[in-house]
């Protein structure tokens, strides 16, 4: 146990509870389903998916720079649907967070960078306010990771001491910056490994009945915050 109990958590959302929501692999994806040259889209996206994600650039307009620079045989709608569909939940993060939350009444506020659209989009479909109180992502704030401030203006929403927070993340380099400011980190590879740290921070669930990567049972399934829609 450490000397200051943690009473909130701060959550990455890609790669920690669902799978990224537009990364390299989603965007190879698009360019192969839609014929379009994936080297010539991935430069486009490069120079100006940051502003998008500092929500300074509708997803409307980000596609008009990256796809839809020249006509093309599908619609904006029909290339937003294929992105919205790429998100999927991962595999025991989502009941681990949301035990976490219910065991010890943590506070948990998200720190991610997502544009808006996605980021809407996402937390509807998995229904992430069912267990995150306070969501600070980067297009809603304008604020982006690895900027330290994010993680200054978390700590002023939820009214918390660093050293009563934890943060997950799955990018070490994020997970240094919030330790630099006093945050207790941890760089996450896996559910049983992130599981192992939240332990040694004296977030336990052995003894509370919650899974630990057994086959979840057919009543717990409606106790789950996420989208029946399963990978």
């Amino acid at each position: 146990m450490i000397p200051t109990p943690i009473t909130t958590l701060f959550l990455d959302i890609g790669q920690v509870l669902l799978t990224n929501g537009w990364d390299r692999h989603s965007r190879r994806l698009a360019a192969e389903q839609f014929g379009l040259d994936f080297a010539e889209m991935d430069e486009r996206h490069h120079l100006t998916f940051d502003t998008y994600e500092e929500g300074k650039l509708s997803l409307n307009d980000y596609l008009k720079r990256v796809v839809f620079y020249e006509k093309r045989p599908f619609t904006l709608q029909n290339f937003k649907e294929f992105m919205f569909d790429q998100s999927r939940p991962l595999p025991d993060m989502l009941p681990l967070m949301t035990a976490l939350k219910d065991h010890y009444q943590l506070q948990v506020a998200a720190v991610s960078n997502e544009g808006r659209e996605l980021a809407e989009y996402r937390i509807r479909q998995f229904q992430l306010d069912q267990f995150i109180d306070t969501f600070i992502v980067s297009s809603f704030v304008h604020i982006r990771k690895p900027d330290a401030d994010i993680y200054r203006l978390a700590l002023d929403v939820t009214q918390s001491q660093p050293k009563q927070v934890v943060y997950i993340d799955d990018r070490a380099m994020l997970v240094d910056v919030a330790r630099s400011l006093g945050i207790h980190g941890i760089h996450h590879t896996s559910h049983a490994s992130t599981r192992h740290a939240l332990a040694q921070l004296g977030l336990t669930l052995e003894t509370s009945g919650v899974p630990s990567g057994r086959p979840q049972r057919a009543d717990e399934s409606s106790a789950l915050p996420f989208s029946k829609e399963q990978p």
